[in-house]
């Protein structure tokens, strides 16, 4: 999954069905690596997005104060 074009939600679903499948030991050493990847990659557009989302809620509530 690309997660350019992902949100908060789908993201945390994603990395959701990763854990579940490795707690479940379904994972394959050889396909571990990729899902560890991909859901650091997921983790970090979780980030960006939250980041994004408080900036947008302080300016918001930056207007309210003037």
């Amino acid at each position: 999954m690309s997660t350019a074009n992902t949100n908060y939600s789908q993201s945390v679903k994603r990395l959701e069905e990763i854990l579940e499948s490795i707690d479940r030991y379904d994972v394959g050493i050889d396909q571990l690596a990729d899902l560890v990847k991909e859901a650091a990659d997921l983790i970090k557009n979780c980030k960006t997005i939250l980041k994004s989302t408080e900036q947008s809620v302080q300016e918001s509530l930056k207007g309210l104060e003037e």
